[in-house]
């Protein structure tokens, strides 16, 4: 196997690589766990927009879905780390089954209108049922239990330094699956749906099949990061489930690089450090995201992995070009 395409290789060891770098370079861990939560959540959204071609506006659904579940099942049922943790996963898996199954019927701009309402949908339902949301509170002290293994706590996940590393350890195992997902023959179906719907359907592929799937992988991910977001903030905001959560994670997807996993890194970093460092500077930061996208959609249509490989591509042909010079002047 190329070590291109190994899970094991290349693009996984420099996901791992910064990983451990991030909170040595960055102005605080708390920070790095965020990009990190946020990175899963494009990650999944990439299932769906970088090798499905489904433009959703559904996942703010599952990360909402996922926050929510997770914090009731921890305050109300006294559920530990990974029992929630697991909750959160089957929610966001069943809503996205419940939205994909309805939506992928249509395709194009209608199926993204549908995702649309069904977003909507979902806010005012969260809006709506208070008691069990907080409504515009949002639920509050939301607990972060220890990370317990047959009984025996390994760590209780209380220093931001302990979070991390164990948001890091889920991160990393969730990537070499996605690895392993896009490197599969089902991965490959997605793709060739994704470049000809029409064509991998008259081979005999069920499409909606297959795009069902993505989908509710692509929600159990979501609703991963969206239990790990309420643990960090020990609080699950009404927000997570609007709209705006939808969009930002698909800006994070495009500005890293739709069909590249490792891009989810980048596109998620760029989202919450342009956040953090220009909203204490300017309220109308939104404006310069809003530039930051215009200017990646025209001059980085691979997002900014796609461009650090164009540079690296450009640089090396510029170094054999040199050295086939200096070997003719030989």
């Amino acid at each position: 196997m190329n070590k291109s395409t190994s899970i094991f290789g290349g693009v996984t060891i420099i996901a791992l690589a910064l990983i451990v770098l991030m909170p040595i370079l960055l102005p605080s861990v708390t920070l790095a766990t965020e990009i990190l939560i946020f990175a899963l959540a494009a990650l999944a959204c990439n299932l769906l927009l970088g090798y499905t071609g489904l433009l959703s506006f559904g996942q703010g659904i599952f990360f909402g879905g996922g926050a929510y579940s997770a914090s009731l099942v921890m305050l109300h049922l006294d559920f530990g780390l990974i029992s929630a943790l697991i909750t959160a996963i089957l929610v966001g898996a069943s809503l996205a089954l419940i939205v994909g199954a309805l939506a992928i019927r249509r395709t194009g701009i209608y199926f993204v209108m549908l995702t649309l309402s069904f977003s909507q949908m979902a806010y005012f339902l969260a809006y709506t049922f208070s008691d069990w949301t907080g409504g515009d509170n949002g639920l509050l002290d939301v607990p972060r239990p220890a990370l317990t293994l047959f009984g025996i706590t390994i760590s209780d996940l209380q220093s931001s330094e302990a979070f991390y590393i164990f948001v890091a350890a889920v991160f990393a195992i969730v990537f070499v699956f996605a690895r392993r997902v896009i490197h599969s023959p089902f991965g490959t179906t997605l793709v060739a749906i994704r470049e000809n719907e029409g064509r991998s359907s008259a081979v005999g592929f069920s499409t909606n099949h297959f795009k069902l799937v993505a989908f509710v992988i692509s929600g159990a991910i979501t609703g991963l990061a969206g239990a790990l977001y309420a643990m960090l903030l020990n609080f699950a905001p009404l927000s997570n489930v609007e709209l705006l959560m939808s969009e930002n994670i698909l800006i994070m997807t495009i500005i890293g690089g739709t069909g590249s996993l490792i891009g989810s890194i980048f596109g998620a970093g760029a989202i919450v450090m342009m956040g953090d460092l220009l909203s204490s500077i300017w309220p109308r930061w939104m404006m310069i995201l809003g530039a930051a996208l215009i200017a990646v959609v025209l001059f980085l249509p691979g997002g900014l992995w796609g461009g650090i490989i164009s540079l690296t591509s450009k640089l090396s042909s510029i170094k054999v070009k040199k050295n086939l010079t200096s070997e003719v002047t030989k």
